[in-house]
């Protein structure tokens, strides 16, 4: 069969699964009857490695999990009409998934092969640059103020009047940065974007140096994301060469060493100095007064790549998605205890309960849904009862959390609120830069308090102590980390005190995670399957088949695999006291 392209995606997520052997299965299989094509990853992440199946254009099939073996398959059912009804191979219905996305950022991710420019203009690339061109940078400003786009990076300031206070600097040289510093654990968002679509974000940070009158562009990305590193390089070359940028701008790459203070503009800016990254006081802000001086706009990756969408069709487009106050999509990382995790756009305005039971297929196992932790450290976890909350920059801060810049890790009934607070207060902890002593000590002393509780060694006033110490540095720590460090404890300590309470005044972890607090014992319902046997990796649980197993609590390290593993329920977390 003539005319048939399959595609295979290669982010970091599809490489990660085998995505490499499966496009040369596929190109070997192939053999010239199709075009094998590797694209970016379409944000299916839970399917990978992914192969998708167009003929004349039209896309006719879609398959996850695929394997060297079924890619040879695949190839074989598309080009050979009799292996059609003769193979079973793994298709995969996206609409589920999909279906209640709008994907404004998204929609080249999984379509273009990043390397290649010329997939990129075929789709629309540099249109919107081209139309600004015959626009005066001040009605440039001004669709984006009409758009209703606010920044994506976590706080929602209006974009269009950062842009509009760019312009107003009279200053000699400006500067633009994309920020892609991303370092919240569970989020994927710029990297994602950065990996499949590159030309897009070079596009949008083009037309905002040419809206603030900046000759310089920096792309500052943590150099932990080298597949992003290395396509952003390449599509700046590739612009470059075709004169898409004129000669009035000159685009680069800075790699960060992984710090997360550095998402902090300030932080960022003293990075690319040549100093530690450490933030500074404001005012004056960044578009005042930011790199060597002079002013600088920064957006991230997510923010300017709305931007050629807006100059594309219009303010009036964008802003008739979304709520009152939020206009637009919003990018998020589906993580955790759900079903069908990955990349996803949604409306603004979609409620939490809507992402996670039907775009996320609900939580894995059949378990209960307890919370999602939103906008990573710097936000906070919101229970199962407020998940018909809609997401966006006004009713999400009403739960104590963050929108953030769009991480989503979903919990369940075995997730441990404490523990959990505990993770991510020791990793805003470790990320202090240290500058001021609230953050750097306060962090510390909650860190402590907590780590004792999940040690069954809780004080009667460490809930007094804690809230004293979430008040005093979301007060007086100098910059985003510290001010919001804070929230995980924030949350958990408003919705779930009955766990915080139990770890203190029992000695007892309601959800069986903190290996201090619990023990684990076989009930009657074993049937002698031995399949805990088999995954104890200490030989607590000796080898009986068809017999009810014991464990050695002496020997037991409380992994939790016995459990998991378990198809009757047949293990049981109790208490040890």
């Amino acid at each position: 069969m003539s005319g048939v392209e399959i595609r295979v995606g290669l982010s970091s997520c599809g490489v990660a699964s085998g995505g490499e052997a499966v496009r040369d299965a596929l190109v070997k299989a192939a053999g010239g009857r199709a075009l094998v094509k590797a694209v970016g990853c379409n944000g299916m992440c839970h399917c990978e490695p992914i192969v998708q199946v167009l003929e004349a254009g039209r896309p006719v099939a879609l398959y996850g999990k695929v394997t060297a073996e079924s890619a040879r398959a695949i190839v074989g059912r598309h080009t050979r009409w009799w292996e059609r009804r003769r193979t079973d191979l793994p298709a995969v219905d996206s609409e589920p998934y999909l279906g209640k996305q709008k994907r404004i950022v998204l929609e080249n991710c999984g379509e273009i092969d990043p390397g290649k420019i010329d997939e990129y203009l075929a789709r629309g690339g540099y249109e919107a640059l081209r139309k600004c061109a015959g626009m005066t940078p001040e009605a440039v400003v001004a669709v984006i103020l009409e758009s209703g786009l606010r920044g994506r990076g976590g706080a929602g300031f209006p974009t269009g009047r950062k842009w509009a206070a760019g312009r107003a600097q009279t200053a000699a040289v400006k500067y633009v940065i994309c920020n892609g510093d991303e370092g919240d654990p569970g989020a994927f968002m710029d990297r994602l974007v950065l990996e499949a679509d590159p030309h897009r974000v070079l596009e949008g940070l083009a037309i905002a140096a040419y809206a603030i009158g900046a000759a310089t562009g920096i792309l500052y990305i943590r150099a932990e994301y080298p597949l992003a590193v290395r396509n952003v390089r390449e599509a700046i070359r590739q612009a470059e060469e075709r004169g898409l940028f004129g000669s009035g701008l000159k685009l680069e790459v800075r790699e960060g060493a992984g710090a997360f203070v550095c998402g902090e503009e300030t932080a960022l800016i003293h990075s690319l100095e040549g100093g530690r990254g450490m933030p500074r006081l404001r005012p004056p802000f960044p578009v005042e007064r930011g790199l060597h001086g002079a002013p600088t706009l920064i957006n991230n990756v997510e923010t300017l790549a709305c931007v050629p969408w807006i100059m594309r069709n219009g303010a009036a487009a964008f802003a008739s998605l979304g709520t009152a106050g939020s206009k637009g999509t919003k990018v998020f990382a589906l993580a955790g205890k759900i079903r069908r995790g990955g990349l996803i756009e949604v409306p603004m305005g979609i409620t939490i309960r809507e992402i996670v039971e039907e775009i996320g297929g609900g939580i894995q196992g059949g378990r209960k849904f307890k919370a999602v932790q939103m906008g990573g450290p710097s936000g906070g976890c919101i229970p199962e009862w407020l998940a018909d909350t809609p997401v966006d920059y006004d009713e999400i801060p009403k739960t104590g959390a963050i929108m953030g810049s769009g991480g989503m890790v979903v919990l369940d009934e075995r997730d441990c609120m404490v523990d959990m607070a505990r993770f991510f207060l020791r990793f805003t902890q470790a990320e202090s830069c240290g500058k001021c002593t609230f953050c750097r000590i306060g962090t510390k002393r909650m860190l402590e308090i907590l780590e004792r509780m999940c040690a069954g060694k809780g004080r009667r006033d460490d809930l007094a102590t804690l809230e004293e110490l979430v008040d005093f540095v979301s007060r007086g720590s100098l910059c985003g980390l510290g001010q919001t460090a804070p929230n995980p404890v924030a949350t958990t300590l408003k919705y779930f005190r009955d766990e915080y309470e139990a770890h203190i005044h029992e000695k007892r972890c309601p959800a069986g995670r903190c290996t201090a607090l619990v023990r684990y014992r076989v009930t009657d319902g074993c049937i002698g399957c031995t399949l805990c046997a088999q995954a104890c990796p200490v030989g607590a649980i000796a080898y009986q088949p068809y017999k009810k197993h014991e464990i050695d609590d002496a020997l037991c390290t409380r992994c939790d695999e016995c459990r998991k593993v378990c198809q009757d329920d047949a293990v049981e977390v109790v208490s040890p006291c």
